[in-house]
Parts: structure tokens; sequence; C-alpha cells
């Protein structure tokens, strides 16, 4: 299903659902981080997506890391909580999204990398590389919270 993003644009649809979202900022021992290139919009981005039902938080980020990526990983802190009201996801199937996102820094912990149906490419970046991938600004904002170390508790 394709996906627009838009954020604090005016010509922004109007959001008709609300949905909580966790992503995670992976990195290795080397300090590399890992991203995922979205099938949706052709973006780089960080594994993450919609809270199931009975799982906490912290648990939709190793799961949708996992199912987008193919690493385990261990949640090891927060990098931030985004919740700006302008930012919305357009659907064509309709759905206009406003997520409330917890984003955790995690570590892999085992597994190999993988695509899914909802990636195109899986990759180990080094940090400064990140800057010149293709990426949206939400997603741009969590990545600079990480690199920055001064980590804000909302967004």
């Amino acid at each position: 299903m394709a996906r627009r993003d838009y954020e604090d644009d005016p010509d922004a649809p109007e959001a008709n659902s609300l949905v909580p979202a966790a992503s995670a900022v992976v990195v290795d021992d080397s300090g590399r981080i890992l991203l995922q290139r979205r099938a949706d919009n052709a973006m780089w981005a960080l594994p993450g997506g919609s809270m199931n039902i009975g799982e906490s938080l912290p648990d939709c980020a190793v799961r949708e890391t996992r199912e987008e990526t193919g690493y385990e990983v261990e949640v090891v802190g927060l990098v931030g909580t985004y919740t700006n009201p302008g930012h919305v996801f357009a659907y064509d199937d309709g759905e206009v999204r406003q997520e409330f996102s917890i984003c955790f820094l995690a570590r892999p912990t085992g597994g190999e990398l993988a695509v899914s149906d909802e990636s195109t490419d899986v990759r180990w970046f080094e940090p400064a590389d990140v800057d010149a991938l293709p990426m949206v600004p939400s997603i741009r904002k969590r990545v600079d919270d990480w690199r920055s170390g001064n980590i804000p508790a909302f967004r």
C-alpha cells in the first residue's frame, strides 16, 4: 500500500485515525545504525510500526525490527517521544494516520539480515553516511536526536 508523509504541511489531509507506534535506533558494537528502505515510499527508515493489542511499546519495537530486518534486538534506552499532530501519513486506502510514536535505542542480539514485504533493502550504515540518504523529516529527527547524544524527552 502506497503512503505519503506530510509534516507541518498546510495542504495535508486531516487525520482520521490515531495509532500508537514504536521504532528502534538499532546500533551494533561498531557504532553502525540499522536502516531499512521502505517498500511503500522508497525512503530509508528505522524499523518500526504500529503496536498490536496485547503488547507493550518496547515489545512492538522488538517485533517490528525482527519482522522488517531479520534481527533480534534488546531495547536498552529511549531516544524520544514523537507526537507532532501536524505529521500524518496518507495511505491509498483513505486512512490518514497520526501516530503517537516512541523511539527506542536497541542493540542486536541475534538473527541475520533479511528484507521483508515492507522493505526493499536493509543495511548497516556508519552514522556519518546517513546524511546522504533519502529519509522523511520525522525519521531524520529521530536519527539526529540519537547522534547528538542530547536525547529529548519528547518532540
